[in-house]
C-alpha cells in the first residue's frame, strides 16, 4: 500500500485576524459625490433640448445658420441631444454658430 502525505491544513493562531468584515475604504480611493450641474448650455451641464445646425446645401458640410432645437430638415447635424452633458466641444459650436449669426446680422 502506498503511502500517501496529507498537508496539514493551517491552524489560526490567536494572531490571525480576520478583517474582512470590517475593512474601511482607503480614504484617498473614494471618490467624493459629484453633484449634476443642472440643466443648461455651459459646459457641465445638462442640455435642455436637442440642438441642430443645418448644412449647406452646396455639400461643402459646412454649418450654416442659427442652433434649431429641431432637426431642420435636409443635412444637418447635431450638436448635442436632449439629456446629455454639454461638453467643451459642444459649447464651442454653439459660440460658433452665435458668432456666426452676428457676422450675418452685422
Amino acid at each position: 500500500m502506498a503511502r500517501t502525505s496529507r498537508t496539514p491544513e493551517p491552524e489560526q493562531s490567536p494572531q490571525t485576524i480576520d478583517t474582512t468584515s470590517e475593512q474601511q475604504p482607503n480614504a484617498a480611493a473614494v471618490r467624493t459625490q459629484e453633484y449634476a450641474g443642472g440643466e443648461g448650455w455651459q459646459v457641465g451641464q445638462t442640455a435642455p433640448s436637442d440642438a441642430f445646425r443645418a448644412l449647406d446645401a452646396a455639400g461643402t458640410g459646412e454649418p450654416t445658420g442659427p442652433v434649431v432645437h429641431s432637426h431642420p430638415g435636409g443635412y444637418a447635424r447635431q450638436i448635442v441631444a436632449k439629456g446629455q452633458v454639454v461638453t467643451e466641444g459642444v459649447r464651442r459650436e454653439l459660440d460658433a454658430a452665435e458668432q456666426s449669426a452676428e457676422g450675418e446680422q452685422g
